[in-house]
């Protein structure tokens, strides 16, 4: 009877984990359709290449290393294990005769663990969009997925230097986003804005210039996909559904995932509306992803209300950011990646005290600086090393004529360019 009982927990568990698995791939159909929307079009068809693209490289790389350095054996809290290829075992045997303290399939806990792989590296894609070579970014994705994510990963989920000093991040607002919008930085910063994007007035100051995305309604519905794969994110950190506390865990972290979109959005539409004079689609869409992001770091302990409050500043701050980062720092981001995944995770790693008793401000700022100085700092070595050898900008034609013909070689909307 006990090992009947134990086989049904291991298998509930093992499914919910790989339907949470599932559901956080479906975000990559999100980013996608996001990204393309937001993006000309004449640079659709680049975009969505790139989309699929990372998502393979992500899969690959965590298998053949990533996943090893993220939770192989190491002795140290800095240095993770180097080894390669993934050795997974899934005996049920195992787990009957340990008692049961293994609770779903390892393999399932691998799948889990790669979506929030491509998750990250999603982030990077829209950043660059426009004016970056393909396959530079791919390149960039190699070490990003196989290295760079898994060694601050290590860190934290790993049981390296984060977790020992007591920095909470329960589904990944640093390790997955801040990281992502840190690498993101430091590639635009390296590629500089796309032309056009900023003239000089006759005063001699740069001013920014509207480039509008193709298409808001794949912009509308990649973020609606987002926020559903969103509960997959959150609600799969859980890990367990099969004890009456973990089943309680989880409904409040989809409640809690939930409100806080739904609170964000509604702060930056209001809040566009207040300083533009317009609701703004474009700023409402980040809104939500930013609501996202900052009750990612603690979906569980708030409460409904809190929840709320926190997605409400995600959404006020994401306007905020998305405008000095254009006007005042003049950061071409095409989507707003490194505002909605960077300043709202800043904010959600913070809000964990608000609601956590065992959070400190120490050790929150820590994680901060840590993984982001780690990712900033080795993702800006990857693109210079890029940008010296092979280059990774498109030349001033081929962006002039879309990164479709340049690196594709076919355009999303041939009919708006052609007869037939």
């Amino acid at each position: 009877m006990e090992t009947t009982l134990i086989e049904l927990i291991y298998s509930q568990d093992t499914f919910f984990l790989l339907m949470s698995g599932a559901l956080v791939m479906w975000m990559a159909a999100g980013f996608a359709m996001l990204e393309s929307g937001m993006v000309r079009t004449k640079s659709v068809a680049e975009i969505l290449t790139k989309n699929i693209a990372l998502y393979s490289i992500a899969c690959l790389m965590y298998l053949f290393m990533g996943y090893n350095i993220m939770y192989g054996d190491s002795d140290s809290a800095w240095i993770p294990s180097l080894s390669f290829f993934l050795d997974l075992d899934n005996s049920l045997a195992e787990v009957v005769n340990s008692g049961g303290e293994t609770r779903h399939s390892n393999m399932a806990d691998f799948f889990f663990q790669v979506v929030f792989v491509a998750t990250a590296m999603s982030i990077v894609s829209g950043s660059v969009a426009e004016r970056m070579k393909l396959w530079a970014f791919l390149a960039f994705a190699v070490v990003m997925t196989g290295v760079i994510y898994p060694v601050e990963g290590y860190w934290k989920w790993g049981g390296g230097v984060l977790d020992k000093a007591g920095f909470l991040d329960f589904a990944g607002s640093g390790v997955v986003h801040l990281a992502g919008a840190s690498a993101a930085l430091a590639g635009v910063l390296l590629l500089g804005p796309r032309k056009g994007k900023y003239v000089k007035t006759p005063g001699g100051r740069l001013q920014p210039m509207a480039i509008p995305g193709s298409n808001m309604t794949f912009a509308t519905l990649g973020t609606l996909i987002l926020w559903l794969g969103w509960f997959g994110f959150n609600g799969g950190s859980q890990l367990t559904i099969t004890s009456v506390a973990d089943a309680n865990a989880v409904s409040l972290i989809f409640v809690n995932t939930n409100i806080a979109a739904a609170g964000g959005c509604m702060a930056a539409l209001a809040l566009s509306r207040f300083w533009f004079g317009k609701t703004d689609l474009t700023m409402g869409l980040n809104g939500i992803l930013a609501g996202l992001v900052a009750i990612t770091a603690e979906p569980f302990t708030p409460t409904p209300g809190l929840a709320a409050f926190i997605g409400m500043v995600a959404g006020l701050l994401v306007v905020v950011s998305i405008i000095m980062l254009d006007r005042v720092a003049h950061i071409d981001d095409p989507v707003g990646a490194i505002s909605v995944h960077g300043v709202s995770a800043l904010w959600g790693l913070f809000a964990v005290v608000l609601s956590n008793p065992e959070a400190s401000l120490a050790a929150q700022l820590e994680g901060i600086a840590l993984i982001f100085v780690w990712t900033f700092g080795a993702s800006f070595l990857t693109w210079m090393a890029l940008k010296k050898t092979v280059g990774i900008r498109l030349s001033e034609l081929d962006e002039y004529e879309g990164a479709d013909i340049a690196e594709i070689g076919l355009e999303a909307y041939p009919e708006f360019t052609q007869k037939l």
